[in-house]
């Protein structure tokens, strides 16, 4: 089980949304994480066959992925950040219907549905209108169409965008059920939905990898420290201006910052662990996310 990237290029007219991206990915739970607009989405959709790149290959065991077709999608699962769905259909029928589309046959499909919607905990509102549904419930129903044909790569874009932390506690549980022996990629840029599930992190900007590795790999390798410093009331925004600040904290004696700095940012300062956030703050912290969505 491997897939491989190899110099893979997408260009829209002026845009490069992804340059000359190259990395092996096999078994496991893969965290690709960057900002809006990072070219994530663009590389989800050319790894689902869904948009051929402008140069470059990606493969599947050796083969193909586009000259395979219909061979290398039976083994793909797909959960879009927007997915479409008939709003009057019930939970059930929906699943009934994509296992349709995705050529189950009628007793496969019902078998395999019972059992996901007992997977994603939606057994109890099967038979309730989609339109009716929360918003983190459609997206549970999202992740049961994608792994309706038992997919061995799973690709989910933004799965938990808009979901409340109790849900997104639920879907990195379900995660975490649902990555035995399959190849797992999750975009987002959510930190915490891949901290603890994701056996390796990919950092993607401006259409490149520019680190990938373990949690504990990425934080060891950062030319920076953690630390946490007291400041009066009214000099945070000079703290702000001169360094990566990740947290605030209104105190009695004014504010306390947590600062990342490769030395002491001032005396007193107290050394903090440093986390996968810090990483994303270090890589992504001084850009602003386009207005115009992912790419």
């Amino acid at each position: 089980m491997e897939l491989t990237i190899t110099n893979l290029t997408r260009t829209f007219h002026q845009l490069t949304a992804v340059d000359r991206l190259s990395c092996t990915l096999g078994a496991g739970v893969y965290g690709l994480l960057g900002v809006n607009g990072a070219g994530k989405t663009t590389l989800m959709r050319m790894l689902c066959t869904l948009l051929p790149p402008t140069s470059g290959s990606i493969t599947w065991d050796g083969q193909d992925i586009f000259a395979l077709g219909g061979r290398y999608r039976r083994l793909l699962g797909y959960l879009p950040q927007e997915f479409g769905f008939y709003p009057d259909f019930t939970v059930q029928d929906y699943l009934l219907y994509m296992a349709a589309l995705k050529g189950l046959r009628p007793d496969q499909a019902k078998a395999r549905t019972a059992l996901l919607l007992d997977q994603v905990g939606l057994t109890q509102v099967k038979g309730r209108k989609l339109r009716k549904l929360s918003g983190g419930m459609k997206r549970r129903a999202g992740i049961a169409q994608a792994m309706l044909n038992d997919p061995q790569v799973l690709v989910l874009d933004e799965p938990t965008a808009g979901l409340d932390p109790k849900e997104r506690i639920r879907f990195r549980n379900l995660i975490s059920d649902l990555a035995q022996d399959r190849l797992v990629l999750l975009s987002t840029h959510i930190v915490s939905d891949v901290e603890s599930i994701a056996g390796e992190i990919l950092l993607m900007d401006q259409g490149r990898l520019i680190q990938t590795g373990t949690v504990s790999h990425l934080i060891a390798a950062l030319p920076t420290a953690a630390w946490l410093c007291q400041v009066p009331r009214g000099q945070e925004e000079a703290c702000l201006r001169t360094y990566p600040v990740s947290n605030l904290r209104p105190t009695a004696q004014g504010t306390e910052l947590r600062v990342l700095s490769p030395e002491p940012p001032m005396p007193g300062a107290v050394p903090d662990h440093l986390t996968l956030e810090d990483v994303f703050l270090y890589y992504f912290g001084e850009q602003e996310e386009p207005s115009h969505g992912e790419v």
